[in-house]
């Protein structure tokens, strides 16, 4: 019999995923009938979100880590890093990604991200990789034909930005899941998190002048829908999922984190009415199951899961 505390766990990790793959749709709305752009919903979430999970640290036991990781020396030096090549770049090229085509085919092709970091391990590392390895390549290659091209060679589905762009966000994504754990292990997710998606909303700023966007439509339904990608899209979800790890084993929220590909899909289609054909589905679901083949390998190894510090 399952205890209470694992259901709570198992529960946690399946409302936060199911949240971050909906926000990606309703930021794919956000775009098509509002006129909203990648610049200005990216900045936004990470200043917003940003801010909050800050002012929340200082309310916390460990408030002192807001101000001292900022005099650390070299850990500041990679929270910066952190910041532009790990937070700024895996939300801003997963929403170029839903821009460039839609939330289903850049949620699917960000979960690509623990396969490039696999390949990364096996070069660095100079080990063959093992079967379920292999497997996991094998259904990601076969999975990302059959999702861009819809089983027809001769043609892609979506545009060749959307697809380069959702490259790019597992790319971002590998590099984000590794990097910043010994920062999470000294200083704790919130402020880590915190500050990172504070400097790089702040660095987008800068780069790109959000603001001087004004062709943006401003109604009761897109402002409901920037405050659901900022707390129902990162806040929400990312508390549930951290803390679902102390019910549950990180293999098992890899795991049930597949929800959220799963409900950007869904949504997708039944709300947009985004097309959706039989080998788009094999696809999605050859890529999902390469986190199946990759927790398989790590329960094995008894390695630690491979895992977002927070989703989409």
């Amino acid at each position: 019999m399952i205890s209470s505390l694992r259901v709570r766990g198992f529960t946690m990790v399946i409302v936060a995923s199911i949240l971050w793959g909906i926000s990606g749709t309703v930021a794919q709305s956000l775009m098509q009938h509002y006129q909203f752009q990648t610049d200005w919903l990216v900045a936004s979430r990470l200043l917003a979100s940003g801010l909050i999970l800050l002012a929340l640290s200082l309310c916390g036991p460990h408030r002192q880590n807001v101000w001292r990781i900022l005099f650390s020396g070299g850990d500041l030096a990679r929270l910066l890093l952190f910041s532009i090549a790990g937070m700024l770049a895996v939300q801003y090229t997963y929403f170029a990604s839903i821009e460039a085509g839609n939330a289903a085919t850049a949620t699917l092709l960000q979960y690509l991200g623990p396969v490039f970091l696999v390949v990364y391990l096996v070069i660095k590392l100079r080990q063959l990789p093992s079967a379920a390895q292999v497997t996991a390549l094998i259904l990601a290659l076969g999975g990302t034909y059959l999702l861009i091209t819809g089983g027809n060679p001769g043609k892609l589905t979506i545009s060749a930005a959307a697809v380069i762009w959702g490259l790019a966000s597992a790319l971002a994504l590998a590099f984000y899941t590794v990097y910043p754990k010994p920062l999470l292990g000294r200083w704790g997710s919130t402020v880590v998190l915190g500050w990172a998606m504070l400097i790089g909303g702040i660095g987008l700023c800068l780069a790109k002048q959000p603001w001087q966007a004004t062709d943006m439509i401003w109604s009761v339904p897109s402002v409901l829908a920037v405050v659901f990608i900022v707390l129902f899209g990162t806040l929400i979800p990312f508390y549930l999922y951290v803390d679902s790890l102390n019910y549950i084993r990180p293999t098992e929220t890899s795991l049930l984190a597949c929800a959220e590909p799963l409900s950007a899909v869904i949504t997708t289609v039944v709300w947009l009415h985004v097309s959706f054909g039989m080998f788009e589905w094999i696809g999605g679901l050859c890529i999902i199951g390469t986190i199946f083949a990759l927790s398989r390998h790590r329960e094995k190894a008894k390695e630690p899961a491979l895992q977002n510090a927070v989703g989409s």
